[in-house]
C-alpha cells in the first residue's frame, strides 16, 4: 500500500543512494509525456526537500523544453534487487545552465561528465513509496561508457554544435533555449 510523505526520510535517502538508475517524467499541458532513464551517478540529495540531477547530452532535450513552461517533474526509483520498493519524488523543477550564476557551485556536487548540459533541481512537495512486488529482479553489471566516450570524442566544440543541430526543440516543437542558455 502506498504511503505519502512531505519530505525525504533517512530510509528514502539511503534507498536513493543504492540505486543505479532512476526515471524522470515531465510534460507540458499539451506535449507528449516524456519519461527518461538516467544513470551515471548523476543524482544528489541536497536536503530532505530537494534533489539535483545532472543532465548530459542526448538525442533529445525534452525535459528542458517542458520545465520552461510547466516545471512539474516526477522522479521514480524502483528496486531491482532486495526488498520490493518504488519511490517517487513529485515537485517543481528548475533548470540550471552553464551561463547561470549557480552553475559552477551546483556542478561541483557531481563528478564532471563530458557533455553536461543542464542540472535540474527538484523542489519536492511529495514523496511516495509503494510496493514493487511485480518489478523483476535485475543484476547490476556496470555503467555503460558509450555516452561518455561519444561526448569525449566530440570535444567541447562538437558538443556545442550538436546542441545547436539536435537539441534546439522538443518532439512537439517547444524551444529548449539550450543555445542561449549554454553557449
Amino acid at each position: 500500500m502506498g504511503k505519502q510523505f512531505s519530505e525525504l526520510k533517512e530510509n528514502h535517502i539511503e534507498f536513493i543512494a543504492q540505486q543505479k538508475i532512476f526515471f524522470v517524467g515531465t510534460a507540458t499541458d499539451t506535449s507528449k509525456v516524456n519519461i527518461s532513464p538516467k544513470g551515471l551517478d548523476s543524482l544528489r540529495v541536497i536536503n530532505t526537500n530537494q534533489v539535483a540531477w545532472l543532465n548530459v547530452t542526448g538525442s533529445g532535450n525534452e525535459t528542458a523544453a517542458h520545465v520552461q513552461t510547466h516545471p512539474r517533474m516526477t522522479i521514480m526509483f524502483a528496486a531491482f534487487e532486495g526488498k520490493p520498493v518504488i519511490l517517487r519524488l513529485y515537485g517543481t523543477a528548475t533548470a540550471i545552465h552553464h551561463n547561470d550564476d549557480t552553475w559552477q557551485e551546483t556542478y561541483s556536487l557531481f563528478t564532471p561528465q563530458p557533455g553536461a548540459r543542464q542540472i535540474f533541481v527538484l523542489d519536492i512537495d511529495m514523496v511516495q513509496t509503494s510496493c514493487g512486488m511485480s518489478v523483476p529482479y535485475f543484476n547490476y553489471v556496470g555503467d555503460r561508457e558509450l555516452l561518455n566516450d561519444w561526448a569525449e570524442k566530440q570535444g567541447e566544440q562538437g558538443i556545442k554544435e550538436y546542441w545547436g543541430n539536435k537539441n534546439q526543440q522538443s518532439l512537439d516543437g517547444i524551444p529548449t533555449r539550450i543555445a542561449e542558455k549554454n553557449l
